[in-house]
């Protein structure tokens, strides 16, 4: 298998641990080992104290299978296996979804990982891409002018990075209709699921939406633990989630111990991490409105409805590659510039979960004066 390079990772190799402010990460305020032993309940903390650091269960603990199971409506702990991170459950997925010669048709932008397995495998990749014109909506003509008699699967990231993007219930509802008549797997990269913005916006899970939906979710986003490297993929389809299993003989094996640990604390402690992630993003969010509003003509964005990322777009006339790159080099400020998403424009990812943003954010504002050569726009 020949992929082709992981841009994102390529980009943050180059920058990540040199720019001294990062305006760009997906992640939540990574959360201290003090911090979340703290929060740990009787059993968590005995399992912690007991931990022998030896092999794990291949498809993951039993306890943590279990509250893993109790995010979704009607999917039991044998629905779930247990990853490192998420990188490596798309592999698997992929795997043994796609064969040469399938369809796979991928809604973006996304995670690179999504259309370029699949291309690898030598799946025909059909690209859907959301409509910036509409607030990043999804198109379902455009889906369903994709299908093919071959398509075997259909993929999605809501809430979507790097847009911050949800489809309405109805639009998602249609997705999956069209999934299900295709006879294709509804693959939902949902790592920001639990951060929509008004929780009311939350869309059934893809693993609920059908039989053979796959919901990919992950420990690194949302609950700010980017290092315990866990994630999982639920699915009620059990020949398909036999296969997915039995493709991680060939990878990991199995599962860090004391990382499932610290998940399984976490996730029992989840309504705390929940509450402390849309506390900083809800303030980060509010700082980059009024940043945007006191920069229209220069900038414009579509806020986004969840997650912890957005895709602004800047309007003055410069390449945005070139815009990072003097950005990085004289302000020590990163951004993700889009063609990283192998999308056409000006347009940029922040992200808004980190606390170190106010600071990341009045640089970024600063120098927007010094290279434009004026003050605010208000």
């Amino acid at each position: 298998m020949r992929i082709e390079d992981f841009k994102l990772e390529h980009y943050f190799a180059r920058w990540e641990f040199k720019a001294p402010f990062l305006l760009c990460s997906s992640d939540v305020e990574a959360i201290g080992l003090r911090e979340l032993l703290s929060l740990a309940d009787e059993e968590c903390r005995e399992l912690w104290d007991e931990l022998k650091l030896g092999y794990t269960e291949t498809l993951g603990h039993p306890p943590l299978r279990r509250e893993i199971a109790g995010l979704y409506r009607d999917v039991r702990p044998e629905d779930v296996v247990v990853f490192a991170g998420a990188q490596e459950p798309i592999f698997v997925a992929m795997n043994a979804l796609l064969e040469p010669g399938d369809r796979a048709i991928v809604v973006t932008p996304c995670y690179q990982s999504l259309h370029s397995l699949p291309r690898a495998i030598g799946a025909d990749v059909a690209l859907v891409p959301l409509d910036a014109a509409r607030g990043w909506a999804l198109d379902l003509e455009a889906v369903a002018r994709a299908i093919t008699s071959r398509t075997r699967l259909i993929a999605v990231n809501f809430p979507n990075s790097p847009t911050g993007a949800l489809p309405d219930p109805g639009t998602f509802a249609g997705l999956g209709d069209l999934a299900e008549r295709a006879g294709a797997v509804l693959f939902c990269d949902e790592v920001y699921r639990l951060l929509e913005q008004d929780p009311t916006d939350r869309l059934p899970a893809g693993v609920e939406v059908s039989g053979r939906g796959i919901s990919l979710g992950v420990m690194s986003k949302v609950f700010g633990l980017a290092g315990l490297r866990i994630g999982w993929i639920a699915c009620r389809d059990e020949s398909l989630l036999h296969r997915i299993a039995s493709l991680k003989h060939y990878t990991t094996i199995c599962n860090s111990a004391p990382s499932e640990v610290l998940a399984l604390m976490a996730l029992r402690a989840r309504d705390v991490l929940l509450d402390r992630a849309r506390a900083i993003v809800g303030s980060n969010l509010a700082l980059a409105d009024g940043l945007f509003a006191d920069w229209r003509g220069v900038l414009e964005w579509v806020p986004p409805r969840g997650g912890t990322v957005a895709f602004p777009r800047l309007l003055a006339p410069l390449s945005i590659e070139d815009f990072a790159r003097d950005l990085v080099e004289t302000a020590g400020v990163l951004i993700l510039p889009g063609s990283i998403f192998d999308h056409p424009g000006n347009h940029f990812r922040i992200g808004l979960g980190r606390r170190s943003f106010p600071e990341a954010l009045g640089r970024f504002e600063d120098y927007l004066a010094k290279s434009l050569g004026r003050g605010s726009s208000a």
